[in-house]
């Protein structure tokens, strides 16, 4: 198969490059500069400036955009949009890297983990950029889309176990009570439902074990 990392010189981007590889997978990096990656096929375009045709001959795209200041906010819908737009209609799937803010906390649905009293104030407008960009993204059903949300403790720096547990709209806690996942477990994660395609319009949440 072959698939597509859009901003892969990111952390969670070079991480996904890297396992896809490491399995043997056709991968192309999709940086706007210098290639930091390790994938020997690189495309170097602006997010932005991808057209339908540059993403035609890949059966996954993934999406690990990321950005963390007030005035780049707002990009989280703007990218996500341009990219279903040049995907639809089509059978090209769409994987996004997303946050862990807009889980859910109970099985009714009506409070998500960044409404807790315990959630740092400095993650909000994260969170809230993140969770619209979701809303709009559940509105697109002419995208084969898929959002992947990582636990709540997200770490960059964490080991791969090359464990996870796979989870749904909720907040997923592992079998010590935790919701952590290293980058490079979700990587693994991320490459798995890349593989398999299960969850078509759906937001699934992961956990390392």
């Amino acid at each position: 198969m072959k698939i597509a990392v859009v901003c892969a010189n990111g952390r969670a981007g070079k991480l996904i490059v890297e396992e896809a590889m490491d399995r043997g997978i056709e991968v192309t990096a999709i940086v706007r500069g210098e290639n930091q990656s390790k994938a020997t096929d690189v495309l170097q375009k602006d997010l932005f400036d991808l057209t339908a045709e540059d993403l035609s001959s890949y059966e996954v795209v993934v999406d690990a955009f990321g950005t963390w200041s007030d005035e780049t906010y707002p990009l989280h819908s703007s990218t996500l949009k341009h990219l279903c737009d040049i995907l639809s209609g089509t059978t090209t799937r769409l994987l996004v890297v997303g946050g862990a803010g807009s889980l859910y906390v109970h099985p009714e649905h009506t409070a998500c983990v960044a409404d807790g009293p315990d959630f740092p104030n400095a993650f909000k407008p994260l969170a809230a950029a993140m969770a619209k960009a979701l809303s709009e993204l559940r509105q697109r059903r002419d995208v084969q889309w898929t959002y992947v949300s990582p636990a709540g403790d997200f770490q960059a720096e964490g080991k791969r176990t090359g464990k996870y547990l796979l989870g749904g709209e909720e907040l997923l806690l592992n079998s010590k009570g935790e919701s952590v996942i290293s980058y490079a477990d979700y990587a693994i994660a991320m490459i798995d439902e890349a593989v398999s395609g299960n969850h078509i319009q759906q937001r699934i949440s992961v956990v390392s074990e």
